[in-house]
């Protein structure tokens, strides 16, 4: 009796300990680049001994991935950009919801979900940007003035197909009305200098090489741009100043519906969004960070103040659908 007390003894410590070794080892699926994230990760398991294991891939495959695997996935966390792409996941069921002093005391409520299901981890502004040769700046002012026939073919644009321009329009019904917002994707389309570009890097190499003179662009890009060609002759406009502001999005997180661990992950998500994890989230990709205590890089700081849209970025999931169907029926590729 006693030889079988002592097996079931040893037998339940051996479960705790597997228990506690689990809890060591979180599994994250990411749409955002590995380069952007690992620094992230490997300073929580350098601080907590908790080991960060991450796929990473492109939002669609990820949020069909998570889907599919229902109960048997090995995911404790969503990381992925835009909240468009956040919304869409919280309706696909597959986070949970999560209510925590740490994330409402760290983000402000506009970067995060209403049912507390994902949170804003850092910022970028959708803006506009000109040429330095040939738009005076002061000629610029909203971002709807750019449907004016003085930028008749001088704009250029990035693809519909994106989130972030998807985005952009969506929160521009919310604020304008769909009336308002239709005359401007109308005028923006009409304005249009060559066709639609499939990223915003190679928007701005139009710029610059004259092709035309003013676009929209997320302004983590025009960093990467001016880092590698600090002779660029494009700049940041920050439009909407005297009215709503500056359109901004997030990238963000949210824990997985069938985590096995919750608890570990919820404090890994908390501790992303404190100073220490929220300045390598804004120094890496040259981003703003989302807990506002948290001063962005000098580089980025170098770009100057402006006043930003305080509209919920849920707005961006919820208008969705309504953005893409106006910008098929303007015919905006």
């Amino acid at each position: 009796m006693s030889f079988i007390r002592s097996v079931a003894a040893v037998s339940l410590a051996l479960t705790a300990f597997t228990g506690v070794a689990q809890a060591k080892e979180l599994v994250v699926y990411s749409s955002r680049q590995e380069h952007l994230i690992k620094p992230v990760f490997e300073l929580y398991t350098e601080q907590t001994g908790v080991k960060i294991n991450y796929i990473t891939d492109s939002e669609a495959p990820l949020m069909a991935r998570l889907r599919a695997e229902g109960v048997n996935t090995p995911a404790d966390m969503f990381i992925t950009v835009d909240a468009g792409n956040l919304w869409q996941a919280e309706q696909m069921g597959l986070f949970r919801a999560v209510k925590s002093d740490v994330i409402e005391g760290n983000i402000p409520s506009q970067y995060r979900a209403e049912s507390g299901q994902w949170t804003g981890l850092s910022l970028r502004a959708r803006t506009i940007v000109y040429s330095t040769e040939r738009v005076d700046p002061a000629d610029l002012s909203t971002y709807e003035a750019l449907a004016d026939d003085d930028w008749k073919g001088r704009l250029c644009l990035r693809t519909s197909k994106k989130v972030y321009n998807q985005s952009l329009v969506a929160t521009m019904i919310e604020t304008l009305g769909e009336e308002r917002t239709t005359e401007v994707v109308k005028g923006w389309v009409g304005n249009l200098e060559t066709p639609v570009f499939s990223n915003d890097t190679s928007l701005m190499e139009a710029i610059d090489a004259g092709q035309c003179d003013v676009g929209i662009v997320n302004t983590y890009y025009f960093g990467r741009l001016h880092k590698d060609n600090p002779d660029v002759k494009v700049a940041l406009f920050w439009p909407n100043q005297d009215d709503r502001g500056v359109h901004v999005n997030i990238s963000g997180a949210g824990v997985t519906k069938h985590t096995k661990q919750p608890e570990e992950a919820i404090k890994f998500l908390e501790w992303m969004t404190t100073p220490e994890a929220q300045r390598i989230f804004a120094d890496v990709n040259q981003e703003f960070p989302a807990n506002e205590s948290v001063k962005p890089s000098d580089e980025v700081a170098a770009w100057g103040d402006f006043k930003k849209d305080t509209i919920n970025v849920e707005v961006a999931g919820r208008r969705q659908p309504e953005a893409v169907m106006l910008m098929d029926r303007e015919r905006w590729d």
